[in-house]
């Protein structure tokens, strides 16, 4: 579903579904020069990033190999609980092999935190993130990233892949959420 389905539902339109296929090619061809000749696993961060993690890996041209993660701080609100649980983890052994943590959205960065200490503790030979989404101003807990689609507002936004209450995840632009659906 595009914005213009639901336009009641959001306030503006912050990306494109072009927009962020364009990022994500740029994205992916600094990850395959950076990859060359690696053993890389994406290891995709579940709900979100399903959909980051399957257009990401369409632009990739490296061999590479998927596993998924499910975590959570949020349950069904608009505001992290604080309380990092891990849901599924990892089917692969992560010892030795090099790592792209695979992300929708980095918000207090609480989560994000909690989980590559988990990683780095199963001695991967390296370690890094990627995030289609960051809110620079609600970053709580520091976490290097190496690599970004784009910086959005504090604001609670919706689509490829971010939901609220599960919903909107299929939307292919991202936009902020109009308040009257969440008040």
């Amino acid at each position: 579903m595009d914005a213009t389905q639901i336009s009641s539902e959001l306030t503006r339109v912050l990306y494109t579904n072009d927009q962020i296929q364009a990022r994500l090619a740029d994205i992916a061809a600094e990850i395959d020069e950076e990859y060359r000749d690696k053993d890389l696993l994406l290891v995709g961060v579940l709900n979100g990033a399903v959909m980051v993690m399957a257009d990401l890996s369409r632009h990739l041209t490296v061999h590479l190999q998927m596993d998924w993660m499910a975590i959570s701080s949020y349950g069904s609100g608009t505001q992290s609980s604080g309380v990092v649980r891990i849901l599924k983890d990892l089917t692969t052994d992560i010892e030795g092999r090099h790592v792209l943590v695979v992300e929708d959205i980095i918000d207090t960065g609480l989560t994000l935190a909690y989980l590559i200490q988990n990683l780095h503790s199963r001695k991967p030979a390296s370690l890094k993130i990627m995030t289609m989404f960051r809110k620079p101003e609600a970053l709580s807990s520091p976490v290097e990233v190496s690599h970004v689609g784009f910086d959005l507002p504090n604001e609670f936004v919706v689509g490829y892949g971010l939901d609220y209450a599960g919903r909107y995840r299929n939307l292919v632009d991202v936009a902020t959420l109009a308040p009257h659906v969440y008040s």
